[in-house]
Order: structure tokens, then C-alpha cells, then sequence
């Protein structure tokens, strides 16, 4: 078993919590990356699965309902911060409205798998005034497959 600190056996839920959020508002903490170290953490037993599977899943929902709140309470507003116009730029925005009103709720399930374009979906998701029931809901679906995902690596190990 590789040794850890103290902080990590100790509190290693709430540090992977922490990653998902502060990785959700735009810290430089990347979800794909948490993810591996969660199912690293396991396999490495330091943690146990079912209580990091709950972490995981309920941080990436909160993670993507607040990217969804700022897009559903500001709206168009949002490209022209300077936060979010790194996010999402007006030409990409027009994109990303094509492909919701092409796919519909299935641009939800199938972008949240997609590196780079996530954050802009459930921006879009809530400009659009998509309704936050059906955007919970489908979310939902697609990231409990993402929780059980960050257990790989310790089938790997």
C-alpha cells in the first residue's frame, strides 16, 4: 500500500468533494484527474468504494447544476463576463444551441463524457431555459455512470 499523510486517511472524501467543486468553478483541479485519483485512493485502499462512488456522484451534479444556475440566471450575459467568455465564446454558443435544439436532452448525456465541451454544455443548457428538472434527471443518469468510471483504475492496478 503506498503511504499517505494523515490529512488524506483522514479526510480523503471531503478532498476529493473539494477537487470537484473548486475543478467545477474553474480551478485548474481537472474532474477527469479526481476521478483517477479516486479510483487510484481505492484500489490503493485508502478509501472505500461505496462511500467514494457517493462523493463523487453527488459532487459532479453540484459541479454541473451550478454551471447550469449561472447560465439559467444570466443568461446571454454570460459570454460577455470574462470568466465565461473563456468558457464559451458567442460562436461556440450559437454551436452548442444547434446541437440542443438537434439532440435535444441527449446533447446532456452524452456531452457530460466529453473533455472540453461539458462546462459549455450545461452553460448553454441553463441559457436556453431548459428545464431544471429534465436537466437534473438526465445529468443524473450520465454521471452515475462517470462515478462507477472512477473505479477503473483499480481494476487496472
Amino acid at each position: 500500500m503506498v503511504e499517505t499523510t494523515p490529512l488524506v486517511q483522514h479526510f480523503p472524501y471531503i478532498g476529493i468533494f473539494a477537487l470537484l467543486i473548486l475543478g467545477g468553478i474553474g480551478l485548474p483541479f481537472p474532474e477527469d484527474a479526481t476521478l483517477l485519483l479516486s479510483g487510484i485512493l481505492v484500489a490503493q485502499e485508502v478509501i472505500r468504494p461505496i462511500p467514494t462512488i457517493l462523493v463523487v456522484y453527488s459532487g459532479l451534479l453540484l459541479t454541473d447544476f451550478f454551471l447550469y444556475y449561472v447560465g439559467e440566471k444570466y443568461g446571454r450575459k454570460v459570454i460577455e463576463h470574462k470568466r465565461f467568455h473563456r468558457i464559451i465564446s458567442p460562436e461556440n454558443l450559437l454551436k452548442i444551441e444547434e446541437k440542443f435544439k438537434r439532440w435535444g436532452s441527449w446533447a446532456i448525456f452524452f456531452g457530460r463524457h466529453v473533455i472540453g465541451i461539458r462546462a459549455q454544455l450545461f452553460l448553454v443548457a441553463g441559457i436556453m431555459r431548459i428545464s431544471a428538472i429534465k436537466f437534473l434527471m438526465v445529468d443524473a443518469i450520465s454521471a452515475f455512470f462517470i462515478s462507477f468510471r472512477s473505479l477503473a483504475p483499480a481494476e487496472i492496478l
